[in-house]
């Protein structure tokens, strides 16, 4: 699904380097190149706070922990995300309040809000899937219209542009109160282990959360937050700090693999090829991801394996219906369109090294499977 190695590849000398440096410098917890790659992605992204952490998912958790919120108060989020979304939620002992989505992008269908608030309703949790930016213009005005506050998960939309109603465009991540990603190496800015990262415009959230992710110290061994300890160790930082450059690039080779898919499937009456809300910006394609009839799904995930293509299936099950994340008010009617699309979904390989040769073969090998 990924070729790490042939993107390794083209940058290695510049990431040997840049780790022989941190090895010198024994600097590994909080070195000199975790605040250059920090500052280096806040002017990327035009945000006023960047704060590194140890993963997505804690970058999740802490933003909810800076939030003062208590014990029920409601987390209003998709029904259709990878685990971390609603696993945060649970964590801190908050109630998760799952909407559906939208057939076309599979992001949170922000119609449905409205019916979901009530008054303990405190935060809206969208997440930017697949790497398509939601319609967060939308979900900005509800929750200022009842005094909610917005979290982005923006794991897998890093250098998403939304274009508002006025044609002004802002990154994903940088829109709500929150926003949070993950580095993991298959995103697409990913470093060699694990990594994340929290934005947010507000000097006080920054301040509380740059505490939180060190064990609530601001003063070394002074302990004024109940904190976490999560911190982007120094290889990850120089890591990121090299494939930041490119990451421009790195998108825009998605978005180039993504048109060569859509064009080679245009015919194909079975195949639903990914739908871009609005321009070509706003989707950087961390996933390229197919709907076809679910009658077709799972034999066709049987033809491509038979032929050694790899494939994902995101996600087998909404969150109302995984084991670990049940709660007696979740009712399987509230979800008919999670309830469909989960059958019908099917992602390709999508990476920055990608042929034109391998997305003919990939292609050619699906449009044979409906013939």
């Amino acid at each position: 699904m990924v070729d790490l190695n042939g993107q390794y590849r083209k940058i290695r000398w510049q990431v040997n380097r840049e780790i022989k440096k941190v090895i010198k410098s024994s600097s590994f917890i909080n070195g000199p190149i975790v605040k250059e790659f920090q500052k280096n992605l806040q002017e990327y992204l035009n945000v006023r706070h960047v704060i590194p952490c140890a993963n997505g998912t804690d970058a999740l958790q802490i933003a909810l922990m800076a939030l003062d919120l208590k014990k029920g108060d409601e987390i209003i989020t998709t029904n259709f995300s990878f685990a971390s979304t609603i696993e945060v939620i649970l964590l801190l002992g908050l109630k998760p309040v799952i909407v559906d989505i939208d057939p076309r992008t599979f992001n949170i269908d922000p119609s449905l809000i409205n019916n979901k608030i009530t008054e303990r309703s405190k935060v809206i949790i969208p997440v930017h899937l697949f790497g398509q930016s939601c319609r967060i213009e939308e979900i900005i005005e509800i929750a200022n219209k009842n005094n909610l506050q917005v979290i982005e998960d923006n794991a897998q939309a890093l250098g998403s542009q939304y274009k508002f109603s006025n044609s002004e465009k802002q990154m994903t991540g940088t829109i709500g109160d929150i926003g949070t990603t993950s580095f993991f190496p298959s995103k697409n800015l990913g470093c060699y282990g694990d990594g994340g990262a929290i934005f947010t415009n507000s000097d006080n959230l920054a301040y509380k959360m740059r505490g939180i992710v060190n064990h609530g110290m601001y003063e070394r061994y002074y302990h004024d937050e109940i904190g976490v300890n999560s911190r982007l160790d120094s290889m990850q930082a120089a890591i990121l700090n090299v494939k930041l450059k490119y990451l421009d690039k790195y998108n825009k080779s998605r978005q180039q693999s993504a048109h060569l898919y859509n064009q080679a499937f245009e015919k194909v009456e079975k195949i639903q090829t990914p739908f871009v809300e609005s321009d070509i910006d706003s989707h950087v394609y961390h996933q390229y991801t197919l709907k076809v009839p679910s009658e077709f799904r799972d034999s066709l995930a049987e033809h491509l394996s038979k032929n050694n293509i790899p494939f994902g299936i995101y996600y087998p099950l909404g969150f109302h219906e995984q084991k670990a994340y049940k709660q007696e008010f979740f009712s399987d009617k509230d979800f008919p369109v999670t309830n469909k699309i989960k059958d019908q979904v099917i992602s390709l390989p999508m990476h920055t090294e990608l042929s034109r040769k391998q997305i003919n073969h990939i292609t050619n090998t699906i449009i044979s499977f409906f013939e």
